[in-house]
């Protein structure tokens, strides 16, 4: 499935050859491909469209099919996850210090580089994860953004006793438990009237789950925006204690209004979350891996790509959406 073009829909496309894997690549079966925020910010026009048509999705599950020159540590038939973050220089300042995430040439898994949508993807084998064996392979799928990019937040949200999680979706279902297993208190916060999406915090251990509206109990330590919303950013400074921090852990938003200083003063923190790195890869599969997260998924067909990303803008599933495509 393509994306021809901001703001159509994607388009289905049959091709004969495979893609052949280059030096240090492998080409990938693909089993499950997870349906991001991201993707739809791509098929929207919020991220800038890479001027040829690109194959989107970068929560992506399946086995190694072939070896390109020079690939080590992996064989055929290996199970892999394909993520975000696909390829960096290796060599500027940014990747020297262990910050890959930053670096000003990376390329992004089905943005600059085609992704999932599709029955096999090519993928730079630096940039892939071994998935814990504990998982399907439509639960490891999320695991991949919604996942990683979930605990890049956490961990920069700090220790935090009580945390808020704005939009409780994909990235938030995951983290709340990951936060709940560490013994720390959730607040959870949907759209207005999503009892369904309240309900699965619950379930999942959080202590509150309501509206942006809505009353908290408590001040909170810490909160994490997963929802693009720029006007949530006061509502969640005025919704933790002096010395919070508030992480905005899309790569996209929409604008942020103006508000008084006094909700910042005191010391508050807000920050952003850009991508990911491999270490942050490498740390949150070792921690699903002794978890055992409960991972709510959605499945569609890959032909109905279309539907499942309509679905994810319009609210309508709880957890995470996955596609299907058929079999090879």
């Amino acid at each position: 499935m393509e994306c021809v073009a901001p703001g159509r829909p994607l388009q289905a496309v049959w091709r004969e050859a495979l893609p052949r894997p280059g030096p240090g690549q492998v080409r990938i079966r693909v089993a499950a491909c997870g349906v991001c925020r991201t993707d739809l910010h791509l098929v929207d026009g919020d991220l800038a469209h890479p001027g040829r048509p690109v194959v989107p999705g970068h929560e992506v599950v399946g086995r190694v099919a072939e070896l390109g020159e020079g690939v080590s540590g992996l064989a055929v038939g290996d199970r892999v996850g394909v993520p975000w973050l696909g390829w960096t220089c290796g060599s500027c300042e940014h990747c020297r210090a262990g910050r890959e995430n930053l670096c000003p040439h990376a390329k992004f898994t089905g943005w600059q580089l085609d992704g999932g949508y599709a029955g096999q993807v090519v993928a730079d084998a630096r940039y892939v994860f071994r998935l814990p064996a504990r998982y399907r392979d439509d639960e490891a799928a999320p695991l991949l953004c919604a996942g990683l990019i979930g605990y890049r937040a956490y961990a920069m949200a700090g220790d935090a006793p009580r945390l808020g999680l704005y939009g409780f979706g994909a990235a938030a279902h995951l983290i709340a438990q990951v936060a709940v297993a560490q013994q720390r208190e959730v607040y959870a916060f949907t759209r207005p009237g999503d009892t369904a999406a309240q309900q699965l915090a619950r379930d999942l251990g959080a202590v509150w789950a309501g509206s942006s509206d809505d009353a908290l109990p408590t001040l909170l330590d810490a909160a994490i925006l997963f929802a693009p919303v720029g006007a949530l950013v006061p509502v969640a400074l005025r919704a933790v204690r002096a010395g919070g921090t508030v992480v905005c852990a899309g790569i996209h938003m929409s604008d942020i209004p103006s508000f008084p200083y006094a909700i910042l003063w005191g010391e508050r923190r807000l920050l952003s979350v850009a991508h990911l790195t491999r270490a942050d890869g490498d740390a949150f599969m070792k921690l699903a891996d002794e978890i055992a997260l409960r991972v709510h998924t959605v499945p569609y067909a890959l032909e109905d790509a279309n539907r499942a990303l309509d679905d994810l803008r319009a609210g309508r599933f709880a957890g995470a959406a996955v596609l299907h495509p058929p079999p090879a």
